[in-house]
């Protein structure tokens, strides 16, 4: 079988699982009763239409992207830099973190199916990376979060990866050392280290990388020191779970938050944009920074779409929104882009 699957959990791991209140009934369980597909929607229809050539699914120019030192980030600025979809670095408390990196091509099992990665001005590789990753978060096992390539060229470089609860087992079969991984159940916490501490949060979605889903979990994180605090949204559809997470958690400096690959078909697992900017009230977030979005063709609107309905619903509803380019240094306290840069590409 291609490694690309990954393993599914057993032994201790599947224990564990067992043991979770997120677990029922064979598989995990979303919060609120999650019907993956609309009411009238169906597989086949879905795929005819994602595979019908549509209308500006993709750019038709290359995108502009800032190339930044990686390496020679300020240890004492918290500086979040995008690189497309959900990937993205943080430079917090002098710690290098890297959050569901995916460089390869395609965000697929197979490098030669799907559709390509955007084309951007500026490519990022691991190369472009410090030499020691201090921490990576990998928030839920599908193929555009988690990548068997990139994970495969990295792990050696990656002190410890933190991931929601089962993904671990993705992990040990590519050759990562159990010792490096910590899996964590909603609303569970860690410190790393001394000074930052980590905590999973729930998100509205579902796992899987082959035909059985729901056998690992998917997670938001917390990021927190004594002056900072990051949501990391990871993929969700909208639900009260993000004014739980702004109760016990907020204000946030900060929520990356997904704002792309939606569908009237699939309504409850990804946000629609104007959900997007609800959330980071709902969480309350001094700023929130739209993601998911930008360089891979997962959905049927247009690639414009999340970024141009999701600053027109935080510009309505008054929520600050900071969109940098592909590269583009967020510095927390410092420069936050606010350019639309995405305006007259084609």
């Amino acid at each position: 079988m291609n490694k690309s699957f990954g393993k599914l959990p057993s032994g201790y791991r599947l224990e564990r699982i067992r043991k979770s209140p997120n677990y029922k009934n064979g598989s995990f369980q979303n919060l609120t009763p999650t019907q993956m597909l609309a009411e009238g929607a169906s597989y086949p229809k879905m795929l005819v239409d994602f595979f019908s050539k549509g209308i500006d699914r993709e750019p038709a120019d290359v995108l502009p992207s800032v190339k930044t030192d990686l390496k020679s980030l300020p240890a004492d600025e918290t500086t979040i830099v995008w690189f497309g979809h959900s990937s993205y670095f943080i430079k917090l408390n002098g710690k290098n973190i890297l959050i569901d990196p995916v460089f390869s091509e395609r965000a697929s099992p197979f490098q030669f199916i799907g559709k390509k990665a955007y084309a951007i001005q500026t490519p990022y590789s691991l190369n472009d990376f410090p030499e020691q990753l201090d921490l990576v978060i990998l928030t839920h096992d599908h193929y555009d979060h988690l990548d068997y390539h990139t994970i495969l060229k990295l792990h050696p470089r990656v002190k410890q990866f933190y991931t929601s609860l089962g993904v671990g087992s993705h992990l040990e079969y590519w050759g990562v050392s159990g010792a490096k991984i910590s899996e964590f159940d909603w609303w569970e916490s860690k410190k790393f280290e001394s000074n930052i501490e980590i905590t999973a949060a729930p998100s509205r979605h579902f796992s899987g990388r082959l035909f059985k889903r729901n056998q690992t979990l998917w997670s938001s994180f917390i990021l927190k020191t004594d002056a900072v605090k990051i949501y990391v949204g990871g993929d969700s559809g909208y639900d009260s779970a993000f004014a739980e997470i702004g109760k016990r958690f907020g204000p946030f400096d900060i929520a990356l938050l997904e704002c792309g690959q939606y569908n009237t078909m699939w309504p409850n697992i990804h946000m629609m944009p104007e959900e997007v900017a609800q959330a980071a009230i709902d969480l309350n977030a001094k700023v929130f920074m739209p993601v998911h979005w930008s360089k891979f063709t997962l959905a049927l609107h247009t690639w414009k779409d999340p970024i141009e309905r999701t600053t027109a619903a935080a510009e309505r509803l008054a929520v600050p929104v900071t969109t940098p380019m592909i590269g583009e240094p967020v510095v927390l306290g410092g420069n936050l882009p606010k350019k639309k840069w995405w305006e007259n590409l084609r």
